[in-house]
């Protein structure tokens, strides 16, 4: 495959950690790449998936509090309740 030609990337199984997906989509945008390239994330309701995408959102949110210099913050962003969470069975 050649990614210089690629226009879209579509993430269907979201990973806990959000740099894996921001590596896969950067790899569409090599240098060569003359196209507009649309980036999807696919996620249904209800599953471990919608929940792995708030753990994302977070972490990025962790890592980008540590870049800006607020090392201050007095509460964890994540717990034992938040793996708990994460873990509980579908439907709850």
């Amino acid at each position: 495959m050649n990614l210089t030609q690629a226009d879209t990337v579509i993430h269907y199984d979201p990973w806990w950690n959000p740099a894996v997906e921001t590596q896969a989509t950067d790899r569409a945008h090599r240098i060569g790449q003359t196209q507009r390239v649309m980036v999807y994330k696919l996620v249904a309701q209800g599953t471990i998936e919608q929940r792995i995408l708030a753990l994302q959102e977070r972490k990025a949110a962790l890592a980008q509090s540590m870049y800006s210099g607020s090392a201050a913050r007095k509460q964890p962003l994540f717990t034992e309740g938040d793996l708990a969470e994460l873990l509980l069975p579908l439907g709850k």
